[in-house]
């Protein structure tokens, strides 16, 4: 069984599309996988197909799954901490932890992907980040970045914070930004930048071939 946090270098820039990819491959390739979005904003009731977590599900091919996927959904589109707050809620860490390490201890599925909200340091709670979160569940990340100009200065930011909590980092994924740069020559000046990290390129298309991530990160599972 393996886990990965599926972090980002920000807000928008293919978490989801990025995970959905690769939980259709694992399936796919005839191994078990399972998605969980502790807590997500800018849910619209009204709309929950649009989502993040309706999304995971259809790649699971569960579409009834929604409340196990993310069982704490804000309508703002606000961090978490404000969106819960807004509704009366009040987010607290060790609730979240408490709630991942529920699902982790689940040994029914060869792959579970824990994605955040946001980027690695954006707030979860009114006290603590993604990285908090990261911190405490020890995960191996898996890190999502755009490929606008810039997001290599942003990678090597968030690689120097996660690295300087002790936390891994399996595989970087670069997912295409519209308008960007040329996208594998951003991925190669990042590679050149990032010594013994496997950075690999998400092309945008709704048809992208996750499978040699999916290798990449279930190679030697026990």
């Amino acid at each position: 069984m393996k886990s990965l946090f599926v972090a980002g270098t920000g807000t928008d820039i293919g978490k989801t599309h990025v995970a959905c990819a690769l939980l259709t491959s694992v399936i796919a390739g005839g191994m078990t996988a399972d998605a969980f979005k502790p807590v997500v904003s800018g849910f619209d009731p009204l709309d929950p197909a649009s989502s993040d977590p309706a999304r995971l599900a259809v790649a699971l091919g569960e579409p009834n799954a929604l409340n196990r996927i993310s069982p704490l959904r804000y309508r703002a589109a606000l961090a978490p901490n404000l969106a819960a707050r807004l509704e009366g809620e009040v987010l607290e860490l060790d609730a979240l932890i408490s709630a991942c390490q529920a699902r982790l201890a689940r040994p029914d599925r060869d792959l579970l992907l824990i994605e955040g909200a946001g980027g690695v340091m954006s707030p979860l709670t009114d006290t603590a980040t993604n990285l908090d979160l990261m911190v405490a569940l020890t995960l191996p990340v898996l890190l999502v970045a755009g490929s606008y100009l810039g997001t290599v200065s942003h990678v090597l930011t968030a690689l120097e914070v996660v690295r300087a909590r002790g936390l891994s980092v399996a595989a970087i994924a670069m997912s295409q930004s519209l308008e960007a740069p040329d996208l594998h020559q951003t991925a190669e000046m990042l590679q050149a930048f990032a010594p013994g990290i496997p950075v690999l390129t998400v092309p945008r298309a709704p048809a992208w071939d996750a499978s040699p991530l999916a290798n990449l990160l279930l190679e030697g599972q026990s």
